[in-house]
């Protein structure tokens, strides 16, 4: 006797060799011996033979309507026995009725199981949807396949245009348009970024650099929309000062001006004065929630991403000819340009002057000032006493080394689509006297909330690692005890929210931010992986546009320096590092060599590099990589558009909450 029973979701046949009640075993028409329960058997049979049955089955099944099976069973449970004898008239034969099981078991979307071999047909309006719902899916994956087939053309399907940067990196993966791509890069072995360009769909580098980075960071668009502007305090106690900025001429975000004033003692009180947004930009307001999203100005070649909205910035900014918002330091200091003490205030201030450093360094420059031939600009006496007290604020942090090999800083300007790449030694005297008062003030401010145990975020530095932290620690790479933005409010979140600490201390009032908060927390956290992002898309944008300096100036062979992990090398007169070159022997750090360029790919911002010879300048003294923030206080009211590229060491791979080793 044979069996037709149910196993493992399918069906099969077998004969049987012993029988129990509860169980059975049989063997299969190959061989195989298997023990089954007897409730799981649906037929017994003797003919046909073993091995034609279930072919003869399954054709039976096959000429059997779906459909009309469906409309003639009824709504009520049946077995499929039952039903074979309804649809053919008479009692089945076996392959008749297990034609039947084998087409109600292949049919889930008609027939709901109930049992072995026992079925109820699903409701009409079930059915229908169920049916649409295949009939799309099949007209979807027509579609899939049509677009992966032009794709495989290298030909773009119709609504692919406005998907790509989409596509190439937040794709939605049950889009019929990811599916097709993925089908397509299947067939072809090509990745999707380079399908698309085969298919002519990435837009021009540039874009699809910039585009890629708002998908990231501003899926919204980077406009700011309706905001009411803020209520800019009139209130304010009138500063006896004349203050002046020192920033680019394309600054519009000035957050910081200085002043100078004799005292009776012989000595002066040096005046920082930083804009105040915090007086109006309240916690929870809607500008607070803007400023909490973007967390930072984004700064990059030829343009610029703001942090507020410009009419905000207006109502804040250290304007010439306006008395405006401030949060000042006083240094007061003797003869000798030692300080005595310091004091901060809440204050208005006259901005007599917004000095544009291109125009000014002109004139006060090292070569102009070591031979007194600086000739005559405003502020000349303040601005020489204020560079003299920098220089003793740097040899104070232990940062002064008169045999340090010079660094290059590189700015970037781009106007129709030409590129122009300049350079400026570092620690200029305008650097070096903004960057050393902004440092002064942020350590002795962090120091303030320390001594008031107010939580602040600090910038920390220890075993040249760079992390930031609500509780004071000291900053090993300037020098400091504590450091603690507070010199770009404007520009920067974590500076507006200590700035809102500070002032509360201040005023004698609650902080905003008490000890623990984990809203204070949450912004560090976010700030210090977002500001790292935009650092990052800042330099690839300089590397694509100094690679486009280099055909736009027919550029074939350059000089170039071996750096000091032997492998990676630096461009001469570019922030520009290739880490590998071909043909590269093994060279001392430091060695000059020649290269011969190749081509390039402006999406992944290479360039085929081939090793010359060695060249006959001597070796470069190779500088250690200066410290970032160091770098970013110089480079904030120096150049506004741009942050300082140092030439020391190639850009490292880092996690976002880290920065680079000194190499």
């Amino acid at each position: 006797m044979n069996v037709f029973y149910e196993e493992d979701g399918g069906f099969k046949v077998g004969v049987i060799m012993t029988a129990t009640d509860a169980s059975l075993q049989v063997e299969a028409a190959h061989g195989k011996r298997s023990k089954i329960k007897t409730a799981n058997v649906l037929l017994r049979f003797e003919r046909p033979a073993l091995g034609e049955f279930m072919a003869l089955a399954e054709a039976a099944a096959g000429d059997i309507d779906t459909h009309f099976l469906w409309e003639c069973c009824g709504q009520d449970e049946f077995g499929f026995e039952q039903l074979a004898e309804d649809y053919f008239g008479h009692k089945p034969a076996p392959v008749e009725a297990a034609g039947v099981a084998i087409r109600l078991h292949s049919a889930p979307m008609y027939f709901y199981r109930k049992g072995k071999g026992r079925y109820k047909a699903a409701p009409e309006d079930t059915l229908k949807a169920a049916l649409a719902g295949l009939e799309k899916k099949r007209l979807q994956a027509e579609q899939v396949a049509a677009c992966a087939a032009q794709l495989v053309r290298f030909e773009l399907p119709d609504g692919f245009a406005p998907q790509v940067i989409q596509l190439l990196h937040k794709p939605d993966k049950n889009s019929l348009e990811f599916k097709a791509l993925e089908q397509a890069c299947q067939q072809t072995q090509l990745s999707p970024l380079r399908l698309l360009e085969r298919c002519g769909a990435v837009p021009h580098a540039h874009d699809y650099h910039f585009q890629t980075f708002l998908l990231e960071y501003f899926p919204k668009g980077t406009a700011f929309g309706e905001l009411e502007l803020p209520a800019v305090p009139t209130d304010l106690p009138q500063a006896e000062v004349e203050a002046f900025s020192l920033d680019d001429s394309s600054t519009t975000e000035i957050d910081d001006a200085l002043s100078v004033q004799p005292l009776a003692d012989g000595g002066w009180r040096v005046g920082v004065h930083i804009a105040a947004p915090a007086l109006a930009i309240l916690p929870g307001s809607k500008l607070d929630q803007l400023v909490l999203q973007r967390l930072s100005t984004v700064y990059f070649p030829g343009n610029k991403i703001t942090m507020l909205p410009q009419d905000v910035v207006e109502c804040f900014t250290l304007q010439e000819g306006r008395s405006c918002p401030a949060l000042s330091m006083y240094i007061d200091l003797n003869a000798a340009l030692e300080v005595q003490s310091t004091e901060s205030r809440i204050e208005a201030v006259r901005i007599a002057a917004n000095l544009r450093n291109e125009i000014l360094e002109r004139n006060f420059n090292d070569e102009a000032l070591a031979s007194n031939s600086d000739g005559e600009y405003p502020f000349k006496s303040e601005l020489r006493l204020l560079f003299d007290f920098a220089r003793k604020l740097e040899a104070g942090r232990g940062k002064a080394d008169p045999n340090r090999p010079p660094q290059v800083d590189y700015s970037f300007q781009v106007e129709n689509d030409r590129v122009i790449i300049g350079k400026r030694k570092r620690g200029a005297p305008i650097d070096k006297l903004v960057s050393e008062l902004m440092i002064f003030v942020n350590c002795a401010w962090g120091g303030l909330l320390a001594e008031r145990n107010v939580p602040g975020i600090y910038r920390a530095q220890s075993m040249g690692r760079v992390r930031m932290t609500t509780s004071p620690a000291p900053h090993q790479g300037l020098g400091v005890p504590q450091y603690a933005w507070s010199s770009s409010p404007l520009r920067r979140a974590v500076d507006l929210l200590n700035q809102r600490q500070l002032i509360a201390v201040l005023r004698g009032e609650p902080a905003p931010y008490p000890k623990g908060s984990g809203e204070l927390f949450a912004a560090m956290r976010d700030f210090d992986a977002t500001y790292n992002a935009y650092l990052e898309f800042q330099d690839r944008m300089e590397r694509y546009w100094c690679l486009r300096w280099l055909v736009q100036e027919g550029i074939g062979e350059i000089g170039a320096v071996v750096l000091r992990d032997g492998s990676s090398v630096r461009f001469d007169g570019l922030p520009f590092f290739c880490r590998h070159v071909t043909g590269l022997p093994e060279l001392a750090p430091g060695r000059k060599i020649r290269l011969v360029l190749g081509s390039i790919d402006y999406l992944d911002l290479e360039i085929e590099v081939r090793f010359a010879g060695v060249a006959a300048e001597a070796a470069e003294v190779l500088p250690e990589a200066e410290d970032e923030d160091y770098q970013a206080e110089a480079a904030d009211p120096i150049a506004e558009d741009e942050f300082s590229a140092t030439d020391a060491a190639p850009p490292a791979a880092e996690s976002a909450t880290s920065e680079p080793e000194a190499v």
